[in-house]
């Protein structure tokens, strides 16, 4: 057994990364998060390069969306702070960013989607909570449309 009386160690909330996709995905993250009472919460937003190929959108258009993002997370976590990841992988950039602000935890809320949808982008979540270096949260998923 561990002796759980260093706090410092143990406390999963201490500094949790918070991926968010889009202003609506954002909100909603945040929200569910909220009642678990984190200490401190960072919003990442990866923007997804194309590795060679064509970006999916322009940056500036990914900079407005995680801008958005950011404000949407700070409706809930006013004092949120942001890291915008550029990267082929989502995945690794989750796992470089908690790395970079020293994330005690990744906080997630599935995405959803078809088991196609899923095979097909090589199923994020499965990946990050099989290949994670630290603690990963998976939030429930709140009853509203996507």
């Amino acid at each position: 057994m561990t002796d759980h009386d260093d706090e410092s160690d143990q406390n999963l909330l201490a500094h949790v990364l918070l991926p968010v996709a889009n202003e609506k995905d954002a909100l909603a993250t945040a929200r569910v998060l909220e009642p678990y009472g984190p200490d401190r919460v960072t919003a990442l937003h990866v923007v997804e390069k194309g590795g060679g190929v064509p970006d999916k959108t322009p940056v500036e258009q990914s900079e407005e969306l995680a801008a958005e993002s950011y404000a949407a997370v700070r409706t809930v976590f006013p004092d949120a702070e942001e890291h915008t990841a550029y990267a082929r992988d989502i995945v690794d950039a989750i796992f470089d960013a908690a790395a970079e602000v020293d994330a005690s935890a990744i906080a997630y809320r599935s995405r959803g989607g078809n088991r196609l949808l899923q095979f097909l982008s090589g199923d994020h979540s499965l990946k990050l909570v099989t290949h994670a270096d630290r603690p990963v949260i998976a939030l429930p998923r709140a009853d509203e449309e996507e």
